[in-house]
């Protein structure tokens, strides 16, 4: 069968905090699951991109040096590592198992654009201070031309407030990039290490190239699965308009 050159890439972010054991969440499993989707994706010769976040080896790094360092792009450069590191962990295990995944982290989204032509898969982490991994998949989105990225990450939807600080905050099945904006704050500082849903400056860029986002439970593959082949999923669908 011919591989299909023309085919469009898709973008995934995945929340680093994916990348850590916890109750339910098994990672060995996980990375199991993984795999075979991308085996799927690669047999039905799809492209994707995954963009990873930094997590907990973000936070840790960061607030390590906070003490001695008060420049937040020189902190952002500590995440963006950690992101990098995630990223080659995502990247070995695709490879040990066969899949066509580029062999190097690029450093910028026209990179990561130019290897996905020649690869069924590319890995990569943060490229610039004060942008995080959803801003830089959303930028991927962009370049690879794109209609919709997904977000991947440890809370299930988004919600009209923050779940973590209020009780009461409700989930939000279907909204658009403009209530999203709202919810986001959109144009507000968002700070090294600050963990959101979505940053707002992913938000900007969606509205800006009109962009399609899916917020899901990264945890449960099966949901990352039916958001990518266009079946229904149960998490947060974010329309253009």
């Amino acid at each position: 069968m011919l591989r299909n050159t023309m085919v469009k890439p898709q973008i995934v972010a995945l929340g680093g905090s994916l990348l850590k054991t916890r109750e339910g969440h098994d990672l060995d499993i996980w990375f199991s699951e993984l795999i075979q989707l991308c085996k799927k994706i690669q047999d039905d010769n799809g492209k994707l991109g995954f963009v990873i976040g930094g997590g907990n080896p973000a936070r840790y790094g960061i607030n390590l040096a906070r003490s001695s360092i008060d420049d937040s792009n020189r902190l952002d450069l500590i995440g963006i590592a950690a992101t990098r590191l995630n990223a080659t962990v995502i990247q070995q295990a695709l490879i040990a198992n066969g899949l066509n995944v580029a062999q190097i982290i690029p450093k910028t989204t026209k990179e990561a654009n130019q290897l996905l032509k020649d690869h069924s898969f590319v890995c990569m982490g943060g490229t610039t201070p004060g942008h995080t991994t959803d801003a830089v998949a959303a930028r991927l989105a962009v370049d690879c031309d794109a209609e919709s990225c997904v977000i991947a990450t440890d809370v299930p939807y988004v919600y009209d407030k923050d779940p973590n600080k209020f009780e009461d905050a409700s989930p939000i099945k279907t909204l658009n990039l403009a209530q999203l904006a709202e919810i986001c704050g959109v144009g507000q500082e968002f700070h090294p290490g600050q963990s959101a849903v979505i940053d707002p400056i992913a938000v900007s860029v969606a509205i800006e190239h009109s962009i399609e986002i899916m917020v899901l439970d990264g945890k449960d593959i099966n949901l990352l699965s039916n958001a990518l082949s266009g079946k229904k999923f149960e998490g947060s669908k974010i329309s253009v308009n």
